[in-house]
């Protein structure tokens, strides 16, 4: 377990094992052996080091077989690691070729998409054998589904359908191995509920299918993503309150920031390289006292400038530990306010995933030699940040 000196208590810190490109178990298992023990040994040679895992559905169908599963938890238990959550965000193939709107597929409308989070729940609740007593597990997926989809009526009560179906198992499990497991729904711009205020009618919807059952309190939830947030203009401390006013579990924050830029001809012509071909790039601008949303930063470049622009918030994961430049902002303050937070009230949410996913897509002058090192460099940041403060 991930702690900082004089920090009001402990968290359970791990970077998102998406960085690394592998789609099956065996590809997966080789990146946790080549890199996340490397890691551990330039942060935390010493005790408990958490793993946050990213399972694709193809390797996690590989990883549900028992004696596959029996191995990987020997392993955890032979290198003092332990995994905590897992991103079921990507389904699918999720480096190496075009992403883009791909990664909201199959969204929860479908029975595919139930069937893979189930079983993600399924290998956690096995893996947290090899956990800290009482340490609990998170889940992490998309918001429903992408706005661009058009979703109709039906499909929308099919999510939500869905979702409580999901609960149901999750509820089931947790009483079967004695841990408190949550899913959490990651609000990202141009899906489904995207700001906080759509997240907040999205779930008082849910709830009103059930009235009277409030178990989706305790195991669904949101995963709170800093990016994401930020790219909406929105003050992701106040966002975290409005949240939990509104009893809405907290089950993760995914400590990421986004890129901040004045849209100049400079600047622009400087984007060009971070408007790669594998992910999308979703573009929030500031225009007056209003906001205008782009699918994605390649489209935005090809459109003529709007003087009526002031500032875009770029979905593009930046380093945490960036330093800003005369040409690139970022929104790095959102996560100290967020971590500041955690400090004030380490109840709030324990459970915290650093998500730089776009080390292979950076362009050169951002990213570290090695992603080792990357990575070392978000941890001491975080750990300093949490700390902050302490005598």
């Amino acid at each position: 377990m991930m702690t900082a000196r004089g920090a009001a208590d402990c968290f359970h810190l791990a970077y998102c094992t998406n960085v690394h490109p592998g789609e099956t178990w065996a590809e997966t298992f080789d990146s946790l052996n080549r890199f996340t023990l490397r890691v551990r040994d330039a942060v935390q040679p010493e005790g408990p080091f958490a793993i946050g895992l990213r399972l694709g559905n193809a390797a996690s169908l590989d990883l549900a077989c028992p004696e596959v599963l029996s191995d990987f938890r020997r392993w955890l238990e032979r290198h003092h690691c332990y995994v905590f959550t897992i991103n079921g965000f990507p389904y699918g193939r999720f480096h190496g070729a075009r992403v883009k709107e791909q990664v909201y597929r199959p969204d929860w409308s479908t029975p595919e998409r139930l069937e893979y989070t189930v079983r993600l729940f399924t290998i956690l609740a096995d893996l947290l054998t090899a956990a800290p007593e009482g340490c609990g597990g998170s889940v992490s997926t998309l918001p429903g589904s992408f706005k661009p989809f058009c979703l109709d009526e039906e499909a929308q009560r099919a999510i939500r359908r869905n979702l409580w179906q999901c609960a149901d198992r999750i509820e089931a499990l947790s009483q079967a191995i004695g841990r408190d497991l949550h899913l959490g729904l990651e609000p990202e711009p141009l899906c489904l509920f995207e700001t906080t205020p759509e997240t907040v009618a999205f779930f008082q919807t849910l709830a009103a299918e059930r009235p009277g059952d409030d178990r989706w309190r305790r195991f669904l939830g949101v995963n709170f993503d800093v990016c994401h947030l930020a790219c909406q203009f929105e003050e992701p401390s106040r966002s975290l309150a409005e949240l939990r006013a509104e009893g809405i579990r907290i089950s993760k924050i995914h400590l990421s920031s986004a890129l901040r830029v004045r849209p100049t001809s400079a600047t622009r012509e400087a984007l060009r390289p971070f408007a790669e071909d594998v992910y999308l790039h979703q573009v929030t601008a500031r225009a007056g006292e209003g906001l205008r949303r782009y699918r994605d930063l390649a489209e935005l470049l090809q459109l003529p400038p709007d003087p009526a622009e002031t500032e875009w918030r770029v979905h593009f994961h930046v380093p945490l530990h960036m330093e800003e430049t005369a040409m690139f902002g970022n929104t790095a303050d959102g996560n100290r306010r967020v971590l500041a937070a955690l400090r004030a009230d380490p109840a709030l949410c324990r459970h915290l995933e650093m998500e730089t996913y776009t080390w292979g897509v950076l362009p050169p002058e951002l990213r570290s030699r090695d992603v080792v090192d990357q990575l070392s460099a978000e941890y001491r940041w975080c750990l300093a940040e949490l700390g902050r403060g302490a005598e």
